[in-house]
């Protein structure tokens, strides 16, 4: 588990611009039993989530159309919130970080690790932007 001070910097930045922060399974749950469209971010201290995902996130859900709700979890934090939002996006592999968009309680889109890392941060959000006028 990482130390709170070392992740909050890299928490904010999704929760200033409006993810809300889930850190227990029961939190998830919730969110993800919600009809609707919700993206789930599973946000990471590594450099691709700082350079890659992060950012990415920021920019698409500046999208016209966009999720009804925006949560992350944080991997190596909340390690209950993080394993109940794996569990729904099987049968992808856990990965972090991780983007996944959720139609109704149901899987519609994954983002995963090897399709941020090393890949510009406006390809990704273009990638979630697409997914939110398909789904959203």
């Amino acid at each position: 588990m990482y130390p709170d001070y070392l992740v909050a910097p890299m928490r904010k930045e999704l929760t200033d611009v409006g993810f809300e922060d889930l850190t227990s399974a029961e939190e998830v749950e919730t969110a993800l039993s919600h009809d609707g469209s919700v993206l789930v971010v599973v946000n990471s201290v590594c450099g691709c989530a700082a350079s890659n995902a992060r950012p990415a996130a920021k920019v698409a859900i500046q999208n016209e159309k966009r999720p009804d709700k925006i949560i992350t979890v944080f991997a190596g934090v909340a390690k209950e919130a993080v394993e109940k939002a794996r569990s729904y996006m099987q049968p992808y592999p856990p990965s972090s970080p991780a983007m996944a968009l959720f139609k109704d309680g149901k899987l519609v889109h994954m983002i995963e690790r090897h399709n941020i890392e090393g890949k510009p941060a406006q390809m990704i959000a273009d990638n979630l932007v697409a997914a939110f006028d398909e789904y959203c």
